[in-house]
C-alpha cells in the first residue's frame, strides 16, 4: 500500500512540475507585450526573455542528467524545483527588462534540472507493466501546460498583470515540492561514485550556446551562419570527445552499439520538428490568412495539445499492451499525413478543415510521443537513465532552432526578407507549403527510423 502511495505521489509531483514548465514558457509569451510596455524594452530584448530560457535549459540539460546519475536524481529533481520557485518569486519582483533576462537564465538551468531528471524517476518507480500508462499521464501534463498557458495566461495577465504568472509558479512549485519531501522516498543514483564529465559539458555548452546565437538571427547576415557552423563544428568535436573518456556526460556507445536507444531519439528528432513547424505556421496563417486576432488563433490552436493531452495516457497504456515502437510507428504515419494535409490549406480552405486538420495531428502526436519516452527509457539499464531523459528533453529544444533554421532559409528563397502582408500573402503560403512538405519529408524518414527498432533487443554499452 505504502509503494502505491509512493508511485501516485511521485506521478502527481511529477505531472505538476511538467505542466508548470510549458505553462510558464507559453503564458509569459502572452505577457511580453505588457511586460514591455512596463520597462520600454525593445523588441529584441522582449525575445531574449524567452530565448534565454530555452537556452539555459539547452545548455544544462545533459548535465543536469548526468547528475542525477551520480548524484541522486530525487536530490536533483527537489533542488531544481527550489530554484525555479524562487527565482519565479524574484521575477515577480522584477525591476527591469535586464533582470528579467539575468532571472529567466536562473529559471532555465531549475528548469533543466527537473525536466531532466522526472522520466528516469518515472521509470525507476513504476514497474515494466505500468509503466507506458505512467509516461502517457506524464506526457498529458505537458501538453496540458502547452494548451493552458495562453489561455490562463493572458486571463491572469488581463485581470492582474504580467506579474500574477510568476505568483503562480510560486504556488504550484512549492505545492510539488512539499509533497517531494514527504512522499519521496529513498535515491535513484545508480551510477553513484563515478565522476562527472567538466571538461564535456562545458564544450558542450559553448556549442549549444554558439548554435542557438547563430540560428536566432539568421536573417542579419553571415556572421550568424559562422556561429552556426561553430556551433555544429563544436558538437562534432564533443561527440569525439565524449567518445574518449571514461565516464563522459553522453555515453556515445548508447547512440553507437544501442540501436534502439539511437533510432528512438532519431524518430523524436523528426516528430518534435514537425510539431514545432506546424505551430509556427498555422498561428501566422490564422492572423495573416484568415484575419483571425491573435487570441482566437490561439483558441484555436489549443485543438492539437488539448487531443494530445486527453489521449496520451490511452496511448501509455496501448504501449503497455502491445509494442510500444510499433504503437510510436502509427503515430509517426499519421503525424506524415497530417503533415501532407496541412501543407495544402489555401486561403479557401474551410475552418472545419483546419480543425480537423490540428485534431487528426493531435491523435498522430500523442500515439508517438509517450510511446517513443517509454521505448527510449526502456533501451537502456538503469544508471543512463538520467542520460536517457536529459537527451530526450534536449532533442526538443535542440529542434526548435533546427526547425527555425529550415523556416528561416524557405522564407529568405520565397519571400526575400518580407513582411507577411496580404500582398505577400502567396509567397507566404508557399512558404507554408514548402516548409510543412519538409517536416513531412522528415517525418517519412523518422518512419524509417521507427520501424528499424522492431527487430532485435538493444545491446547495452
Amino acid at each position: 500500500m505504502q509503494n502505491a502511495i509512493s508511485r501516485r505521489a511521485t506521478l502527481f509531483v511529477v505531472c505538476v512540475a511538467h505542466f508548470l514548465m510549458p505553462f510558464m514558457m507559453s503564458a509569459v509569451g502572452v505577457s511580453l507585450p505588457v511586460m514591455g510596455r512596463e520597462f520600454d524594452a525593445s523588441a529584441m530584448q522582449l525575445g531574449l526573455v524567452e530565448t534565454t530560457y530555452v537556452l539555459s535549459a539547452s545548455i544544462f540539460l545533459l548535465a543536469m542528467g548526468r547528475l542525477g546519475d551520480i548524484h541522486g536524481r530525487r536530490r536533483v529533481f527537489q533542488y531544481g524545483l527550489i530554484l525555479f520557485t524562487l527565482v519565479g518569486g524574484l521575477l515577480s519582483q522584477a525591476w527591469s527588462i535586464e533582470s528579467i533576462i539575468g532571472l529567466r537564465f536562473l529559471q532555465g538551468m531549475g528548469g533543466s534540472m527537473v525536466m531532466a531528471t522526472t522520466m528516469a524517476i518515472v521509470v525507476s518507480v513504476f514497474p515494466p507493466e505500468e509503466r507506458g500508462r505512467a509516461l502517457g499521464i506524464a506526457v498529458a501534463s505537458v501538453y496540458a501546460g502547452i494548451s493552458c498557458g495562453p489561455f490562463f495566461g493572458g486571463m491572469l495577465v488581463s485581470a492582474f498583470g504580467w506579474r500574477s504568472i510568476f505568483y503562480l509558479c510560486i504556488h504550484f512549485g512549492t505545492v510539488a515540492y512539499l509533497v517531494s519531501l514527504a512522499k519521496f522516498r529513498g535515491e535513484w543514483a545508480d551510477a553513484k561514485g563515478e565522476s562527472f564529465d567538466w571538461q564535456g559539458s562545458l564544450l558542450y555548452a559553448g556549442a549549444i550556446l554558439l548554435l542557438i546565437s547563430g540560428a536566432s538571427n539568421l536573417d542579419q547576415g553571415l556572421w550568424a551562419w559562422g556561429l552556426v557552423g561553430l556551433g555544429v563544428t563544436g558538437l562534432i568535436l564533443f561527440l569525439l570527445f565524449e567518445a574518449r573518456i571514461e565516464y563522459p556526460v553522453l555515453n556515445v556507445g548508447l547512440l553507437r552499439r544501442n540501436r534502439i536507444f539511437a533510432l528512438s531519439n532519431l524518430a523524436a528528432l523528426f516528430n518534435y520538428a514537425a510539431t514545432f513547424g506546424v505551430t509556427f505556421f498555422l498561428s501566422l496563417y490564422l492572423q495573416y490568412v484568415k484575419g483571425m486576432s491573435p487570441q482566437q488563433a490561439g483558441t484555436l490552436l489549443i485543438v492539437q495539445p488539448i487531443m494530445q493531452a486527453f489521449l496520451s495516457p490511452f496511448c501509455g497504456r496501448l504501449a503497455d499492451r502491445y509494442p510500444a515502437a510499433r504503437v510510436a510507428t502509427v503515430g509517426m504515419l499519421l503525424c506524415a499525413s497530417g503533415l501532407g494535409v496541412a501543407a495544402n490549406l489555401t486561403a479557401a480552405s474551410s475552418m472545419a478543415m483546419i480543425i480537423a486538420t490540428l485534431a487528426f495531428l493531435g491523435v498522430g502526436f500523442a500515439l508517438f510521443s509517450s510511446p517513443n519516452v517509454s521505448v527510449i527509457m526502456g533501451s537502456v539499464p538503469p544508471r543512463y537513465l538520467g542520460i536517457a531523459s536529459g537527451l530526450s528533453s534536449s532533442m526538443r529544444t535542440l529542434v526548435m532552432m533546427t526547425s527555425m533554421t529550415i523556416i528561416t532559409i524557405i522564407f529568405s528563397i520565397l519571400m526575400g526578407g518580407d513582411p507577411v502582408t496580404v500582398e505577400t500573402q502567396g509567397a507566404f503560403l508557399a512558404s507554408m507549403r514548402t516548409a510543412l512538405l519538409v517536416f513531412c519529408g522528415l517525418c517519412v524518414v523518422g518512419i524509417f527510423c521507427s520501424v528499424g527498432r522492431f527487430k532485435g533487443e538493444p545491446e547495452m554499452p
